[in-house]
């Protein structure tokens, strides 16, 4: 050990202990500081290629007109283009939730006018006054997984429509 430290100090490096559990200990002579920048330049260039998908909302109504719809649209697009996740939160107030198939309709036409760029995560959920689904990026280089049909059934349609005459 002294003969490592009497080598290190002739040479003007550091004498690093790299296992100290073991019967010698494992010591490495070395420039300890320039050993600790090149570490931190590997976590800095690490955390670079990091990417973290963000969740990116958008609000619509059934009754949204043309430009309103191109509008909104565009907006879903150049987020599946930055790779974030898109969630569509289509929402009906009053008597519009007589008219839940045309909430329906709509929700198809996005899914295909998005198709060449995103995936439907999974079905659309429909609650009381809301249909929610989330559409993400297809992966880079390849051909992604192609949006799924969205099976609408006449009476499932109409039982989210019945109850809800007494506005």
């Amino acid at each position: 050990m002294k003969e490592a430290i009497r080598y290190a100090e002739e040479v003007g490096l550091d004498l690093v202990e790299v296992a100290p559990d073991v019967n010698p200990p494992v010591c490495k002579v070395m420039d300890y500081g320039k050993f600790k920048y090149e570490m931190k330049k590997k976590m800095q260039s690490a955390k670079k290629k990091q990417t973290s998908v963000v969740l990116k909302e958008i609000k619509i109504r059934p009754k949204i007109e043309e430009h309103d719809y191109q509008v909104k649209l565009k907006h879903i697009r150049r987020f599946l283009e930055e790779g974030n996740r898109v969630r569509v939160i289509l929402m009906f107030r009053g008597r519009e939730l007589v008219y839940m198939d045309k909430g329906v309709k709509l929700v198809e036409r996005i899914l295909k006018d998005v198709e060449d760029l995103g995936v439907q995560e999974k079905e659309p959920v429909k609650d009381e006054k809301t249909i929610v689904f989330t559409i993400s990026p297809q992966k880079k280089g390849g051909k992604g997984a192609k949006v799924k049909d969205t099976q609408w059934s006449e009476k499932e349609v109409q039982d989210n429509s019945k109850g809800q005459d007494q506005v």
